[in-house]
């Protein structure tokens, strides 16, 4: 089967059409050095039948996660069960083919979609509003700073804890390459959690926000309520960063304990882990910094019938309606992803919710207290957690990895490649989809 459909009579008349003789004339200003100069490596093209079975092959190399393998993996991506009617109402062709109100007035299903979304969203963040479209938790939070920035004026210093999840701070580093302002990091204490008197000598006049991520990258939970008061005290912004949205169903929302921007990643309902993609950026703010807001932001309204309507009430980050004043770039909707969500949230309800957090939380704290048993392991840190927590390993993790793929667990991530000082250091989290049995099994591979 060809993928190309393009026969060879309308090659050649395209490229009249432009002018040019050959396919290579239209990469002619591109230096010799840089084009391939070889046919690509490729197999001749298959059947559906053949290529179908070919990709079935494929399939089978994957072992990271799913039925053959115990997930205790974390770091940013969750795994939790995505009930199938997630699916089966996402995939429906009314949203499936129509997630974009560039057409408002015709897409008032999709406008009420987002709506909702904002409106469960605020309620979880605890956010006065909750804008949509933004791509993932890293992306979010580097617009976060961004607009920051633009709240604080004048003032220029970025504080990040060094907690926030490594990759994220990365990313917020990499949007703020193209302006004149830098990071500065905040160390982690013996605790786990950010280092407060760190933070009080490090804050001042000149610092616009600081990013705080509760649970942290090292799964513990930040005393958030007592950070904003010290970094409202010094006039900046506090801006709390969730990666684990489900802890929400159990922990205060960061804005009511004093947040000024949340941000987060919403993956976790309704969209999972997918190999790694798509993610969906949560971001939550106060009605009066609105306007420096990106993303796009729908309200609900009456017609001249007193009929219910919704309007897409702001898209100030558009480049078509912006361009180079626009508050963000970010071009997408993430429709499907936030409606995932929607209807996730809405089988879960708020007393579902609440239980989910309180399962996923109640089988962390039974598998660490059952794993520190194994001689030699123990918590690396005192801090209350949600589903994540960090072991000290003895014999090196490396080797307790090893272990633990060969008895079929996918075992945490190594802290090492992040914080070199946590070299023994195993990070695991426990969701409400590890059993009794897969614990069993990863204390006995320790053992070993």
């Amino acid at each position: 089967m060809r993928y190309i459909p393009h026969t060879e009579d309308d090659v050649r008349r395209m490229l009249e059409a432009v002018g040019v003789a050959t396919v290579e004339d239209l990469f002619a200003s591109i230096p010799k050095k840089l084009l391939l100069d070889r046919a690509l490596n490729l197999p001749e093209p298959l059947d559906e039948s053949a290529l179908c079975a070919l990709m079935r092959k494929l399939a089978t190399a994957n072992t990271g996660s799913g039925d053959r393998m115990a997930q205790f993996l974390g770091a940013g991506a969750y795994a939790h069960h995505v009930p199938a009617a997630v699916d089966m109402l996402l995939q429906r062709g009314e949203f499936f083919t129509a997630y974009t109100p560039y057409q408002a007035e015709v897409s008032q299903g999709t406008l009420q979609a987002i709506f909702e979304y904002q409106s469960m969203m605020a309620s979880l963040l605890g956010t006065e509003l909750v804008n949509a479209s933004m791509y993932d938790g890293a992306s979010a939070t580097a617009e976060a700073l961004l607009m920051a920035l633009r709240v604080a004026r004048k003032r220029k210093r970025l504080l990040l804890a060094r907690s926030l999840h490594p990759e994220v701070a990365e990313t917020c580093n990499s949007y703020l390459s193209e302006h004149d302002e830098s990071t500065e990091t905040i160390p982690f204490g013996p605790q786990g959690t950010t280092d407060l008197d760190a933070l009080k000598k490090t804050l001042g006049e000149g610092v616009a926000a600081v990013v705080i991520q509760s649970p942290n990258a090292l799964g513990c939970i930040e005393p958030l309520a007592q950070i904003a008061e010290m970094v409202h005290a010094a006039g900046a912004l506090l801006i709390a960063v969730v990666l684990e949205p489900v802890s929400l169903g159990m922990l205060e929302a960061p804005g009511h304990l004093g947040a000024d921007i949340v941000t987060g990643e919403g993956s976790a309902f309704g969209t999972g882990l997918n190999y790694g993609g798509p993610g969906l950026g949560l971001f939550g703010t106060t009605e009066k910094q609105v306007w420096q807001m990106p993303g796009r932001l729908v309200g609900e309204t009456t017609d001249d019938r007193g009929q219910t309507g919704y309007v897409l009430t702001m898209a100030s980050r558009e480049q078509h309606i912006r361009r180079g004043r626009a508050t963000s770039n970010i071009c997408t909707n993430e429709g499907l992803c936030m409606l995932a969500a929607v209807i996730h949230l809405s089988l879960l309800g708020k007393q579902g919710l609440t239980e989910l957090a309180r399962i996923n939380a109640a089988n962390a704290h039974t598998t660490a207290e059952r794993l520190v048993q194994v001689n030699g392991v123990e918590m690396a840190f005192a801090a209350p957690y949600f589903n994540e927590f960090v072991l000290k390993v003895p014999g090196g993790v490396d080797a307790a990895l090893t272990r633990l793929d060969q008895a079929g667990i996918v075992g945490g991530l190594a802290l090492k490649r992040f914080y070199p000082e946590l070299d023994d250091h195993l990070l695991l989290c426990v969701t409400e989809l590890n059993d009794a049995e897969q614990v069993e099994r990863y204390a006995e591979a320790l053992k070993a």
